[in-house]
Parts: structure tokens; sequence; C-alpha cells
């Protein structure tokens, strides 16, 4: 797996927490803004699990197993949309709130996918 990737996206969704936690102290719902940073850390996300699946295509082995891995790497996918459509659905500074607590998700599911994987 490419650690490099790993360690883009953990700092992406890190940064996306950060954006959007400020966001909720000003009282402010997720914005369209928002939303695009959001969509760009999924399609990094989406990167990372293509990444994933051709090395195992290739033959690699996580030292933790394959079966946790594939799991770790659907739940990374999953967890910032997930967020962004909770966000939406409350239109309020907890929308935000929300949206910032899947970016820190998403960063300590890399941290695990760098375990996983043998880092």
């Amino acid at each position: 797996m490419l650690d490099a990737l790993t360690a883009v996206i953990a700092a992406a969704g890190l940064v996306l927490a950060l954006w959007c936690g400020f966001a909720a102290l000003r009282d402010q719902p997720t914005k369209d803004w928002h939303l695009i940073g959001m969509a760009v850390v999924a399609l990094l996300a989406v990167a990372q699990l293509v990444v994933g699946v051709v090395e195992l295509g290739r033959g690699e082995k996580p030292e933790q197993g394959t079966t946790v891995f594939v799991a770790y790497l659907v739940a990374a996918l999953a967890c910032v949309p997930v967020a962004g459509f909770m966000s939406l659905a409350e239109r309020t500074r907890w929308g935000s709130v929300t949206a910032a607590a899947g970016g820190v998700v998403l960063a300590v599911l890399e941290l695990r996918l760098f375990d996983i994987w043998g880092g």
C-alpha cells in the first residue's frame, strides 16, 4: 500500500475536520464549499480503495488479514460521504460538527489501515 497516499488522506481528513469544526464554532451549517471539500476527500479514499485492491490482486498480503483490511478500506471510503449526507439532513451547526467528526474518523481509519498493512 502507498504510505504517502495514506498520510495524505489522513491529513486531508484532519484539515476537513478543522474546517468544519471552525464553521461549527461560528454557528454555521455546512455550506457548498464544505461539501466540495468532502467530495475531494472522498475521491482520495476512492483512489486508496483502487490502490488497495490492485495491491491485493498483485498478491500482496496485509499483515493482519485481508478481510480486516478490505473492511477498513470500505469504511474509510464510506465515512465522509455518510457524514456529508447526515450534515445535509441537519442544517444547523450540528451538521458541521457531524462533518468534522467524519474527518476525524477518516484520519483514525487511515492510521489503522497503515497498521493493518504492516506499517
